[in-house]
């Protein structure tokens, strides 16, 4: 049975290189196809017949798995056991054949599960030697220190058996009247149970534990305990970036060697991050690919409404009306299209449309609601401004349970002129009564960075799959760029003191 494939996919997957390093060896003549060089990246090769060889080395094709699993408590992280269920019976059937969990995670313990068939990568993973990071979101009974977190970066003396590595350890909230904590711990190794037992090591117990990421690889946050699904191709590339070069991937060596894949944060990147919160006032969320995930809606609400009046969407559409307020939107509608009914009854059918796909479709972005518990533990006032609509903003934050977290909510209703205009962020900051230049702002498209530049507040860029084909111009407008919020957590203490 045949199976084709790009030859650059079929080298990138087999190891050779990133698929910009494959497309150069190939220009060089380096590969042949049964004897002939090749005609380039973009040749079909059967995975079953075809005879590639590389530099005058046979590459053979192996068909590699790879999924992401959230584990639920009460199952093993083992490929099969006679007495219990495993991580890989919570896989399809079909799907099984020769998979086994990349790591481990306690029975009890829940969160990020790589399973997969390729031994080399989870090899990589896991060494030692590599010291790709984990981090977990904890509940811990007590109430973790300051100096439980200078502890812990010093490295902690566990037992007669384990002396820590350095970890970092982050106090998302305290709770003396429950005797309760909520933290962040990252770790570079992977010992017997080792969050519990560094925690029983400070007198405290850990009541829950979920996995967060591992290196590059963040959690979906849509995946319920016990769902999986298969990793892109991006997540995958940088995967096998973190396994294939040493040193942490949160605190780089040195510049990385490979081409960076969307939404990887390079060296660069993390340094500028470093103190990101320091003398910040008061932090300031754009709503839309921000704080939720949910560009994507808005596209298919407009070629949904678009096709009521037998009108196709431009392919250029979205980048019109990137920013702009929610009724400039349907002004520009109502002019380019022609469309009979009034301004407000274009927003009113919006607002209708949009309220299903938010509140059932659109989880929020990882990391997000720890980072606004974070905020509110270190007594950092927070606002949103968006071009949105108040009706749809309110429902959106109220049916995320996020809407107690925010002191001031400013809309497209509220302001004249939407981004890149810095009217929204500069109306957020005024009802704040903070001063601009005290605010940091996150954005995840250019003409919201530039509305944040132009306000003179500090803008960290936030990935988005929606926008990561401008992800170098956002890198290039903002002062910081970060994947998600635990990126902005996953600072030592003295950085944030």
């Amino acid at each position: 049975m045949k199976s084709l494939v790009r030859l650059d996919k079929y080298l990138a997957d087999m190891g050779v290189g990133t698929r910009s390093q494959v497309k150069e060896k190939i220009r060089r003549g380096l590969v042949t196809v049964n004897g002939q060089t090749a005609s380039g990246p973009e040749q079909k090769v059967d995975t079953g017949s075809d005879q590639i060889l590389f530099d005058g080395t046979p590459v053979g094709y192996v068909h590699y798995e790879y999924y992401m699993l959230n584990k639920p408590s009460g199952v093993l992280s083992a490929a099969r056991d006679k007495h219990a269920k495993t991580v890989v019976d919570l896989i399809d059937e079909k799907k099984r054949k020769d998979l086994f969990p990349a790591g481990r995670l306690d029975k009890d313990t829940q969160g990020l599960l790589i399973i997969t068939n390729d031994g080399p990568l989870a090899h990589d993973l896991l060494s030692p030697k590599k010291h790709v990071p984990k981090v977990y979101y904890a509940r811990v009974e007590g109430c973790v220190s300051e100096e439980d977190v200078q502890a812990f970066a010093q490295g902690l003396k566990v037992d007669e058996d384990l002396t820590a590595q350095p970890a970092r350890l982050t106090i998302i909230t305290v709770s003396r009247e429950e005797n309760l904590s909520q933290v962040l711990i990252e770790i570079h190794e992977g010992k017997f149970h080792q969050v519990k037992r560094m925690f029983l090591a400070i007198g405290k117990t850990v009541v829950f534990l979920k996995r967060l990421t591992m290196g590059p690889l963040h959690l979906d946050p849509s995946l319920l305990p016990g769902q999986y699904r298969s990793l892109t191709d991006d997540e995958i590339c940088l995967l096998k970036q973190a396994g294939s070069r040493p040193g942490s991937y949160n605190i780089p060596t040195g510049p990385p060697s490979d081409e960076l894949c969307p939404g990887h944060p390079d060296s660069k990147d993390l340094q500028k991050n470093r103190g990101m919160l320091n003398n910040m006032d008061a932090v300031i969320f754009d709503l839309d690919g921000t704080l939720i995930d949910s560009m994507g809606v808005w596209e298919a609400i407009d070629i949904e409404y678009l096709a009521r009046f037998g009108i196709s969407m431009p392919d250029d559409l979205q980048e019109k009306i990137a920013g702009i307020s929610v009724t400039e939107t349907a002004v520009y509608f109502k002019e380019t299209f022609h469309i009979p009914d009034s301004i407000q009854e274009i927003i009113g059918d919006w607002n209708d449309m949009a309220m299903e796909h938010y509140t059932s479709g659109a989880p929020l972005k990882p990391g997000a609601m720890l980072f606004l518990k974070y905020l509110k533990y270190r007594h950092i006032p927070c606002a949103i401004a968006t071009s949105n609509s108040r009706e749809l903003t309110r429902a959106v934050l109220e049916s995320h349970g996020i809407g107690d977290y925010f002191q001031v909510i400013v809309t497209g209703e509220d302001i004249h002129k939407g981004k890149p205009e810095p009217d929204v962020y500069l109306e957020a900051a005024a009802r704040l009564k903070v001063s601009p230049d005290r605010c940091l702002v996150f954005e995840d498209i250019p003409y919201g960075i530039m509305a944040g530049k132009k306000a003179e507040m500090q803008c960290a860029a936030v990935f988005d799959t929606f926008s990561a084909h401008e992800d170098e111009k956002k890198r290039q407008l903002a002062n910081y760029y970060i994947r998600d919020y635990l990126d902005v957590m996953n600072q030592t203490y003295e950085e944030l003191k």
